[in-house]
């Protein structure tokens, strides 16, 4: 009977607990059991199903006895509740299935529980510049929607015990590190608002992505370098390994972006993996390239060179350009007072001695640049192959070794 006359006067004045009340309101969440079920890096967010416990003192529900009372989930109309919300939800749900998934209590000395059953998407801004070597951590915050600390306070009832389930949590891609929970306050332009934080690190399980792309990509590497054993002449062996590896590795790369949106335009770790790798690949298809060439360019420089420019070439060694220059000249003084018909015949001398000089300047500059050229030329066209053999996977293990140097510990 005094139950039901206390609902009775609830009934009459719901809100009117904290205009009553010379200090605020106290809500407590007592157990928080919390199960993520699936986590997303794009979009970056994460849905949970949450069963939410919390617990507060009304003073003008207290009765006589050490019982408590199970209450039909629709007189919760007829309560004083807080008005608790998540922050950044994206969308949210209360189960209603069979009944609706929320459970009243009533203690003797006035204390509420109110659970409920919520299944919740909430964003989480990840960095994903370490992708799949990150660590992400994620928040889950209840705050109150309309009073402010002078009217609630919020805190957890035992802390970090507070919190259930997410220490048991088994996820394909995460494993969690570790969590906390927090009591914050939001300040805004109406007033500053109580806010429980709960934050989790997670690790993203990496033996996936190790069997999927790393152990590929490393072996496509080794393939290209099979290439340096097989001969120089084997033109159609050596190209067909270049060109399967490169297309290959392009294949995996376009295939490792897939799991994420198109739209992602920053650099991650895996990406700078396979760019190592496909540059190492490039790399031998290059190899092969330069030492083709330098071997036929050494097989046409000792072919026997014949005809007219080769006998120009003998014939303009023996002469020299100083003795050309001064008997052309002096030629020219001397009989430059002879009649016109000499004069005409000796004009044909004097240019004939001009076009050899400056065939003779021609050749000489050319044979100082092909010396130049030589001085980068590749005089042992087998060594490229040789040195490639110790040099690339030289270069190609010490990569490695900075790059999870640097993405493990930094």
């Amino acid at each position: 009977m005094h139950l039901k006359l206390s609902f009775d006067r609830l009934n009459k004045c719901v809100s009117c607990l904290l205009s009553h009340m010379a200090y605020p309101q106290l809500c407590c969440v007592g157990v928080l059991d919390m199960h993520p079920h699936r986590f997303s890096s794009l979009p970056q967010d994460y849905t949970a199903t949450i069963y939410l416990r919390q617990r507060w003192t009304d003073p003008r529900l207290v009765f006589h006895g050490n019982k408590s009372f199970t209450l039909d989930a629709r007189l919760v109309e007829l309560l004083w509740v807080p008005d608790t919300y998540i922050v950044e939800s994206k969308r949210s749900f209360l189960h209603d299935v069979t009944v609706g998934n929320r459970l009243i209590r009533l203690f003797s000395n006035g204390t509420i529980l109110y659970a409920l059953r919520i299944t919740t998407t909430v964003a989480c801004n990840m960095d994903l510049s370490k992708y799949p070597m990150d660590t992400q951590t994620c928040r889950l915050q209840l705050e109150s929607w309309g009073y402010d600390e002078n009217d609630v306070i919020f805190t957890w009832l035992r802390g970090n015990d507070s919190v259930h389930g997410i220490e048991k949590l088994q996820l394909s891609q995460y494993t969690v590190e570790r969590y906390y929970t927090l009591v914050s306050k939001s300040q805004q332009e109406t007033g500053s608002y109580p806010r429980l934080i709960l934050q989790f690190e997670l690790r993203r399980n990496i033996l996936y992505f190790i069997l999927e792309t790393y152990v590929p990509s490393t072996l496509l590497v080794m393939l290209s370098w099979v290439s340096f054993w097989i001969t120089l002449d084997s033109v159609p062996a050596r190209t067909c390994i270049g060109v399967t590896t490169v297309l290959s590795m392009t294949t995996l790369m376009i295939g490792s972006r897939s799991s994420l949106s198109k739209t992602s335009c920053f650099i991650k770790a895996i990406d700078v993996y396979l760019g190592i790798c496909f540059s190492f690949i490039f790399g031998a298809l290059v190899e092969y390239a330069v030492a083709h060439y330098s071997s036929s360019q050494k097989c046409a420089a000792k072919a026997p060179q014949e005809g007219p420019a080769n006998e120009l070439t003998k014939e303009m060694e023996e002469v020299n350009i100083t003795n050309i220059l001064n008997s052309s000249i002096a030629s020219y003084k001397r009989k430059i007072s002879f009649t016109s018909i000499e004069i005409s015949s000796d004009n044909v001398n004097c240019s004939d001695l001009t076009m050899k000089t400056h065939e003779k300047i021609k050749y000489v500059l050319r044979k100082k640049m092909h010396r130049i050229i030589g001085y980068f030329t590749i005089q042992n066209p087998s060594n490229v192959d040789h040195y490639s053999k110790l040099l690339f996977p030289l270069f190609f293990m010490l990569v490695n070794v900075f790059y999870w140097a640097y993405y493990l510990y930094f």
